[in-house]
């Protein structure tokens, strides 16, 4: 089985308030958007006019107010200040409610989400993924079985229950920036996610080689896996416009080793500000045939499933040059 094309919006709740990000994502159903995907985030990362609203309660209020778009979280860590067993019974609560519609998206997470908190010492990387392998497999568990045992390396379950869970499980998808994430997600997931703009090389040579690995290596079909890509856009008419919207988000640029063991959202937004170049993780385009043929290499390199995350505060404009000029584009492709 491949997977159709697929065409979702990102919800940045890091720049929105529940309410507008809830009205956003209603307008993203109404113009066509296939899904719509969810950040999980304790602080922002920004303090000035930022915001985090709680995904899981969002998504809730989402699916009331929709009827046909897949809802996910891009991405939440199901391993510290969410214990894996509570987001089992979340997410099954979730799917119930909205059978077909809802995804887990997971990743190891970040410190700023986590540490302040819960007051931990941020762990390295190979710690944090084996607390992700670890919390999917549980989940999983908790998803198809009763009364689960559960003595792991970091949790421990006594005889579990989650009793309202939906028929078909709810898909995971892990995300990964690096092969060891990606081969899990070969391993254990339904999907894949990353992000854009990192250089082709290492869509193309590590993460879905990876990826497909770790599914051979389990026994599994490559292709039922979705492969997932936020795309990071910054489309408008006005390509001043395009490019200044770059600005509220220049704490991408930043290098990994600059953000890693960030735990305030101020101390971030000082760092962002030095960003010289901000533009340089986003697809800055103002015509449509030229937009088209930025995207065009993800869709060569064998994403089917394209999140699209615009940076500017009108998001409602965005939606709608996108659903007009970009998306019947890309299906025409």
């Amino acid at each position: 089985m491949t997977h159709p094309l697929r065409l979702g919006w990102k919800a940045s709740a890091e720049q929105f308030g529940p309410r507008q990000l809830l009205e956003l994502g209603v307008e993203a159903e109404q113009l066509g958007f296939d899904s719509v995907w969810v950040s999980d985030h304790y602080q922002p990362w920004r303090h000035t006019d930022g915001h985090a609203p709680f995904s899981m309660a969002w998504m809730a209020a989402l699916g009331e107010r929709t009827q046909r778009v897949e809802i996910g979280t891009s991405v939440l860590t199901p391993t510290f200040r969410y214990h894996p067993a509570v987001v089992a019974q979340a997410f099954a609560t979730l799917g119930s409610l909205y059978p077909g519609r809802i995804a887990l998206g997971v990743g190891t997470g970040e410190s700023m989400n986590e540490v302040p908190v819960i007051g931990i010492e941020w762990p390295d990387q190979r710690e944090r993924f084996r607390r992700l392998s670890e919390a999917v497999k549980l989940i999983q568990k908790l998803w198809s079985e009763e009364f689960v045992e559960w003595e792991g390396e970091f949790y421990q379950v006594r005889g579990a229950t989650v009793y309202d869970r939906p028929e078909q499980p709810v898909p995971i998808y892990i995300g990964a920036s690096g092969p060891a994430a990606a081969k899990l997600a070969g391993r254990l997931a339904e999907g894949f996610i990353c992000t854009s703009g990192k250089g082709q090389e290492l869509y193309r040579d590590v993460l879905l080689p990876a990826l497909r690995e770790g599914a051979e290596a389990a026994g599994r079909d490559y292709d039922v896996i979705d492969r997932m890509i936020e795309v990071k856009v910054s489309f408008d008419t006005d390509r001043a416009r395009a490019l200044a919207d770059t600005r509220i988000w220049a704490a991408l640029a930043l290098p990994a080793e600059d953000k890693v063991d960030v735990h305030n959202p101020r101390e971030m937004e000082e760092r962002a500000k030095k960003v010289k170049d901000p533009e340089r993780r986003w697809l800055v385009s103002d015509d449509p045939d030229e937009h088209v043929e930025q995207i065009r290499p993800y869709l060569e390199l064998g994403f089917n499933h394209l999140v699209f995350h615009a940076p500017g505060d009108d998001q409602s404009r965005f939606l709608g040059l996108y659903a007009s000029q970009i998306l019947p584009r890309l299906r025409a492709q």
